[in-house]
């Protein structure tokens, strides 16, 4: 099979992220942070290299800010709804996914919060424009995504952070397609709220994600219930991680993580990056030639800033159909609207929405090839 679907999740694992899901099994399986015997604190040991490793890898000064939960849903959701208080205001983008969207679009119809939406623009000055045009009295954060997960424009973060905390207003970052694939420096870049999608950029298995907290703010929790501390009180600690960390954690998972953040730390993510984008760049320029092809953004343009991802349309065809055909040849792409159709209305594909293609580190040109000789028939 040829995958091209790594937006979605990345396709294969290194094998040392499924070593480690096998040998957790065996050299860590107690409950970490529950008793104090060998295996126990073995276990718990490996959680904290875990935390260490990610808080290493965004350059966070506290490893105790970095959270691990189900996904990077679980991680928005915790962030937002522990921000939202009656009468407050969120800024988001006109591209982000519905991990945003719908956790604000809940609270807003139960008359927690309200919610503007900024407009996303080739030019960065303007980008940062529309997001101050919508910032109110009432407003507690700017919540942007990295990148959009279908058309692949990236975001100014750093600028958008800088904007947020002008007006003393908190920046929360959803990272699900930039960690990993793109330089993130929590301290650098202003970040108080980062949410990482780990089975995509960092090659952990499905089921875990991150949440990093760089900022004392206090706030809400999303669920509660034991976490091996303070078992005498009734309520949920305040220390973190474990005033989020409720319940037991994917020891498995989070053992595997830490493998899949070291071998990204090796590969190094600017090498990974231009690997990538060299594929997108190819499949750009051949496709851009071929009749009855539609493309909507331009890798090759110096004044835009994009990851790897790339979405098309054969003209006359639904996307569903395209990516069917491919998949009758064993090539592996996502059709339709992407969980994330507000970016579909912001480019003009809202009717049928888009086939997306996204590299990973393993994919080679000769992959490229294939999918371009069955895009050219296909269109033809």
């Amino acid at each position: 099979m040829v995958y091209f679907d790594n937006a979605a999740t990345t396709y294969p694992k290194p094998p040392q992220v499924i070593r480690a899901l096998s040998n957790s099994q065996v050299k860590f399986g107690a409950n970490p942070g529950r008793s104090g015997y060998d295996m126990a604190i073995n276990t718990s040991a490996e959680i904290y290299s875990a935390r260490l490793a990610v808080a290493r890898f965004f350059n966070l000064s506290d490893e105790q800010g970095v959270i691990f939960t189900h996904n990077c849903t679980t991680a928005l959701n915790t962030v937002i709804k522990g921000l939202a208080e009656k009468g407050s205001h969120f800024v988001i983008s006109n591209l982000e996914h519905n991990a945003v969207l719908r956790p604000l679009e809940t609270l807003k119809l139960r008359g927690i919060c309200d919610y503007s939406i900024a407009e996303y623009n080739y030019d960065d000055d303007k980008t940062i424009a529309n997001f101050k045009e919508k910032i109110n009295s009432k407003t507690v954060a700017i919540i942007c995504t990295g990148a959009s997960n279908v058309f692949g424009v990236r975001f100014p973060i750093k600028k958008l952070a800088e904007l947020a905390h002008s007006y003393g207003l908190l920046f929360v970052l959803d990272a699900a397609q930039t960690a990993g694939v793109v330089d993130i420096d929590v301290e650098r870049d202003g970040i108080d709220y980062m949410c990482v999608a780990a089975h995509k950029g960092l090659y952990a298995p499905m089921s875990v994600g991150i949440l990093i907290i760089n900022n004392s703010r206090h706030l809400n929790t999303l669920i509660e219930g034991g976490t091996g501390t303070y078992s005498a009180h009734s309520t949920q600690p305040e220390d973190l991680p474990e005033r989020f960390e409720a319940g037991t954690l994917s020891v498995p998972l989070i053992s595997a993580l830490k493998q899949g953040v070291n071998f990204v730390s090796i590969r190094g993510t600017d090498s990974i990056y231009r690997h990538e984008m060299s594929l997108i760049n190819e499949l750009y320029r051949q496709m851009s030639g071929i009749n009855n092809v539609e493309l909507y953004v331009n890798p090759l343009t110096e004044d835009i800033k994009t990851v790897p991802v790339l979405s098309f349309n054969i003209r006359g065809v639904t996307s569903e159909q395209t990516a069917q055909k491919l998949a009758e040849n064993d090539i592996a792409v996502r059709a339709g609207f992407h969980c994330a159709y507000s970016a579909h209305k912001a480019f003009g594909t809202e009717r049928f929405g888009t086939v997306r293609i996204s590299p990973c580190i393993f994919n080679k040109m000769k992959d490229v090839n294939i999918l371009l000789n069955y895009i050219f028939k296909f269109a033809k």
